[in-house]
């Protein structure tokens, strides 16, 4: 094999050396040498080549032809992630690429230096779509700077966007969406299309990826006169981790309800034994439980399409099993959303299904609170058979809540704090899918399936006695209870403030023996407490941040960490219009600069919010 290179940067001598040497190396030689290579590219390039390095990459093909050098290309890999879903994905891609040769630039979006974009030469986005149709926190900065006047030409930058999000929403991946549409209109070229995934989205994602790495290799690597390429695969990775398609099967160690007697509401504190599973996790991150429907639903369900409980069906894993267990514990059956009427209009027998589907206003009128049981009472009868099940309908999506434990304080052990949900909707009442499941027929020594979602946006700073300032009422508290357990365990001395709400003192204070012991050993310095329905004016968590204003903007500037965990259409908006206002009046600034005030603190990582 003779080296034909134009525009070289070789010697005539290195030539020879080159077309000396490669005819005689075997297919492994190549392989290590192509590695190493890679490998030493990235390191000091003034240091003598050490042929021991042990750095080795896969070669799928080796060039048959005389090839043109090409040198290795970079990539950079921007997330918008609430929960941590794009991080983790974003870091697979990272590792992916870095395995085939390239450079990797890896940041969260606003860590990100917008300038930097006119440096970039392939850009790589992965965004989740938040509230209704919202970027992420981390998000916000970059999303705006695109969709300014400050944003640049993206002429010859190739791109390609992962969206995530769920149909269950009205507007669906809308910030991936976004975010494609606006590097187009910048002159940004497509690398591979849009993936647009729902919750279940780990193979949309893995096709997403492997698309990236495979066009991106089209584009950058050794060209031979033939046309034949060199790919450079990836190595897998070997490690098993449990998620939402691999769950673990974990035993129920204690189911309390802690609420008292009186209350109208019921809130379970679950122990959850890890034992086995090799799952750790740290403050601030959530376990995802797969729950199983009501079976009383389940068989409505059944009734209402005309099938026998005991109908066999296989799913896209190849498992068989009855009608009955598969709608129990396999697919979702709560949640209506258009694009599922759109699946379900090839079985219509009416017209007016049809016609509901074909008026857009209306179809987001009738999904909202109503589920697959309306629909078939509604709309049926619909040709529907088990064996359409598994294309029709999507698999149940685990629910996500924050750990209430650390543990350093109880090994092997996870606890979590679920709100019963129960409510009337159309002439019908109706149950959260997952918090019924916990309350009601969940029982201590069962299996539940569990795994740890990491959440790297809501962590414990990293100087470990910087002040903290936590709010979260009902069972936003849980994540704190994690942050001051791992406190107490570490013997952290930092101050903390905590602000919780509820209905009422005497029966809806969750925790409050952990917080008045707390309270007394000095791993909380602070508590400030409102219980809405004990006044004869409703008093909220936002209340209590205002008749502290000059003290808990004094702990700002000392350097505090704000942490906000709970409902954030009502608590969340209401608690950062308070912030705002706090800022406003301690600075004596306008509106503008104490929301800059804030973002700033947003920016640097310390106002931190986790909400739903």
């Amino acid at each position: 094999m003779q080296l034909l290179v134009t525009n070289s940067p070789f010697s005539e001598a290195q030539l020879q050396h080159l077309n000396a040497v490669l005819p005689t190396l075997s297919e492994a030689q190549i392989q290590w040498l192509s590695g190493y290579l890679a490998f030493y590219r990235t390191g000091n390039s003034d240091a003598p080549i050490n042929l021991n390095s042990a750095v080795v990459a896969s070669i799928q093909e080796i060039p048959t032809a005389q090839p043109t050098i090409i040198a290795p290309k970079e990539a950079t890999i921007v997330f918008g992630s609430q929960t941590g879903n794009s991080q983790r994905l974003a870091g697979r891609l990272s590792e992916k690429l870095k395995s085939i040769g390239f450079e990797v630039t890896l940041s969260a979006m606003n860590k990100f230096k917008p300038n930097d974009l006119k440096k970039a030469t392939n850009l790589f986005v992965l965004v989740s779509t938040h509230g209704e149709g919202d970027p992420p926190d981390n998000a916000i900065s970059f999303y705006d700077f695109l969709n300014s006047k400050r944003a640049p030409k993206l002429d010859g930058l190739k791109y390609s966007v992962l969206a995530l999000g769920d149909t269950s929403y009205e507007f669906f991946c809308k910030t991936g969406q976004d975010f494609d549409a606006k590097l187009q209109e910048l002159g940004a070229e497509r690398l591979a299309e849009r993936v647009d995934c729902d919750v279940d989205f780990e193979e949309s994602a893995s096709g997403w990826i492997d698309a990236v790495v495979s066009n991106i290799q089209a584009a950058t690597t050794v060209v031979a006169t033939t046309g034949n390429t060199v790919s450079i695969a990836s190595s897998a990775s070997g490690q098993t981790e449990y998620t939402r398609n691999r769950p673990f099967q974990a035993e129920l160690l204690e189911s309390i309800n802690l609420n008292g007697r009186g209350s109208d509401r019921e809130t379970r504190h679950l122990e959850i034994s890890l034992e086995g599973s090799g799952i750790t996790y740290e403050p601030g991150d959530a376990v995802g439980i797969v729950p199983h429907n009501n079976p009383v639903l389940v068989q409505d369900l059944i009734a209402a399409l005309s099938w026998s409980s005991n109908d066999s069906i296989t799913n896209k894993d190849g498992i068989t099993s009855t009608i009955e267990e598969a709608l129990t514990t396999q697919f979702e059956i709560t949640v209506l959303s258009k694009t599922l009427l759109e699946k379900l209009a090839p079985y219509a027998t009416t017209s007016k299904f049809n016609s509901l589907l074909a008026d857009a206003t209306a179809v987001k009128d009738y999904v909202k609170g109503r589920d697959l049981l309306d629909l078939v009472r509604d709309y049926g009868p619909l040709s529907l058979q088990p064996s359409d099940v598994p294309v029709v309908l999507r698999k149940i999506p685990a629910r996500l809540y924050s750990i209430a434990s650390s543990l350093k304080s109880h090994p092997e052990e996870v606890h979590l704090t679920i709100r019963k949900v129960q409510y009337e909707s159309h002439g019908r009442a109706r149950d959260g899918v997952c918090s019924v499941y916990v309350s009601e027929r969940l029982k201590v020594g069962d299996q539940v399936s569990v795994f740890v979602q990491s959440n790297p946006n809501f962590k414990l700073p990293t100087n470990a006695e910087a002040p903290i300032i936590m709010i979260g009422p009902g069972t936003g508290v849980a994540p704190f209870r994690s942050f001051l357990e791992e406190r107490e365990e570490t013997g952290i001395v930092g101050k903390s403030w905590l602000f919780y709400g509820d209905r009422h003192y005497v029966t809806d204070f969750l925790y409050q023996t952990d917080w008045q012991r707390m309270l007394a050993d000095g791993v909380l310095t602070k508590l400030e407490v409102a219980f809405s329905r004990d006044t004869k004016e409703k008093v909220y968590v936002q209340h209590r941040l205002l008749e502290h204003a000059a003290e808990l903007y004094t702990w700002l500037e000392e350097g505090a960490y704000v942490y906000i965990c709970g409902d954030e259409k009502y608590m969340a908006h209401d608690v950062h219009t308070a912030l705002v206002n706090i800022v406003k009046q301690q600075r004596n600034v306008s509106e503008e600069d104490a929301k800059a005030y804030i973002t700033q603190l947003q920016e640097d990582g310390r106002y931190l919010r986790d909400v739903y």
